[in-house]
C-alpha cells in the first residue's frame, strides 16, 4: 500500500461486534475494484464499560491486514465525534464516510467514488429510495427531511442522512464540521449549500438492520429538530 493513499474509506463500526468482519471484507473487495491506493479506517469507538467487543474486533481485523486502520477511543460524543475521529487519521485526498450495520449497500461507494471523480462534483451521497427499516424509521425520517427543507430550503438535498457521503479533502476542509452529534451530516449538507460546492445524489436501497436494535428513535428526532433550531436561530 500507498504510504499516503488517495482514497480513505471511514466505516462508523459503533457496537458492531462480530458483524463488521464480513461487512470490513466486503468493503474491501468493492474498494479494490476501484483503485489499488486506499486505506479502510474502522472507528470502534466504545462507550466505557460498555460489553461491546467491537473495538477487540477491528483492533484483530487492523492487525491481520494492513489496508485496514482501526480508531478505538472511550466515546466523547456520539455519531459525529466518531466521523471527525475517523476524519482526522485519513490521508487521502478523497474521502468516504459510510456505516458499518450493512443498512447501505456497500456497492454505492463505486457510484460514489465513480462521480466525484469525473463529474466534477466536491461531495458525492446517496437518498434511500426504498427503505426496509420499519413504519417508525421511515417517519422520523420524513418528518426529519421536512422540517429540515422548511428551515433550510436553500438546501436541495433529498436525504440529509444518507450515506456514504463521498467528499474531496479540499472541500471537507472548507466545510471543518463540529458536531459531534447526529447532526452532523445536516450541518455537512448546509455548508456545502453556502459554500456553493457543486453536490450529487443517487437513490439506494436501504437494507432492514440485522442484529440489534437501531439507535435512531423518536428521542433522536426531537434532537435533531432542537439542533436544527439552534442552527437556524444562530445563523450559522
Amino acid at each position: 500500500m500507498n504510504k499516503d493513499p488517495e482514497f480513505s474509506v471511514i466505516v462508523l463500526c459503533y457496537r458492531s461486534e462480530e458483524g463488521i468482519i464480513p461487512y470490513s471484507k466486503k468493503v474491501k473487495e468493492v474498494v479494490s475494484t476501484l483503485t489499488d491506493s486506499f486505506e479502510i479506517i474502522l472507528v470502534g469507538n466504545y462507550m466505557e464499560g460498555s460489553p461491546d467487543r467491537t473495538k477487540e474486533i477491528v483492533e484483530h481485523i487492523a492487525e491481520e491486514d494492513s489496508v485496514f486502520r482501526a480508531v478505538c477511543k472511550v466515546k466523547k460524543g456520539m455519531m459525529g465525534w466518531d466521523v471527525k475521529e475517523g476524519l482526522s487519521m485519513a490521508k487521502g485526498d478523497v474521502l468516504c464516510v459510510i456505516d458499518g450495520d450493512g443498512q447501505f449497500p456497500v456497492e454505492s461507494i463505486s457510484e460514489c467514488y465513480r462521480l466525484i471523480k469525473t463529474g466534477n462534483y466536491g461531495l458525492v451521497k446517496t437518498y434511500r429510495e426504498k427503505r426496509h427499516d420499519g413504519f417508525q424509521r421511515k417517519l422520523i425520517s420524513v418528518v426529519y427531511n421536512l422540517a429540515f427543507s422548511m428551515l433550510f430550503p436553500h438546501v436541495k438535498a433529498r436525504d440529509i442522512n444518507s450515506k456514504p457521503k463521498i467528499f474531496l479533502r479540499s472541500v471537507y476542509e472548507k466545510i471543518n464540521p463540529t458536531y459531534d452529534d447526529w447532526f452532523i451530516d445536516a450541518e455537512i449538507m448546509i455548508k456545502a449549500s453556502k459554500l456553493n460546492i457543486r453536490f450529487y445524489e443517487f437513490p439506494v436501497e436501504f437494507m432492514e438492520l440485522q442484529g440489534r436494535r437501531s439507535f435512531v428513535n423518536f428521542s433522536t428526532i426531537l434532537e435533531f429538530v432542537r439542533n436544527m433550531i439552534y442552527y437556524k436561530l444562530k445563523g450559522k
